[in-house]
């Protein structure tokens, strides 16, 4: 599967999908990871290190699972597409907008505080 980390744009939101380690495990089961350029910033994480674990520097936006933080604002739900799977908080209760934009994506989108055990 190619996974794809986009850097976080909402204000104020330094936290990134995947760590270094995280994408070293992923690559060790043979998934390909695509990181945006500059997407660890925000925990020290530099794109030399990313790289290192085995991602390369891209557009996460082309892979079929996409892994975030925080609940796609407009620009990011506006390129979801129908064969992605989306991987975040959603929070969608207070906001339709969101809500009706990744309906209209057609992708699939698994909230992170849905899921609440392993099977």
């Amino acid at each position: 599967m190619i996974i794809g980390v986009p850097k976080e744009i909402k204000t104020h939101e330094y936290r990134v999908g995947l760590t270094p380690t995280s994408v070293r495990e992923l690559v060790s089961h043979r998934h390909q990871v695509i990181v945006e350029k500059g997407a660890g910033t925000g925990i020290g994480a530099t794109d030399a290190v990313y790289e290192k674990a085995g991602a390369r520097i891209g557009d996460p936006w082309e892979a079929e699972l996409i892994v975030k933080v925080k609940e796609p604002q407009g620009p990011e739900r506006a390129r979801l597409q129908e064969r992605q799977v989306l991987f975040t908080y959603l929070h969608l209760a207070p906001d339709p907008e969101q809500t009706e934009g990744l309906l209209r994506s057609g992708a699939i989108c698994i909230a992170y505080e849905t899921v609440t055990s392993p099977r």
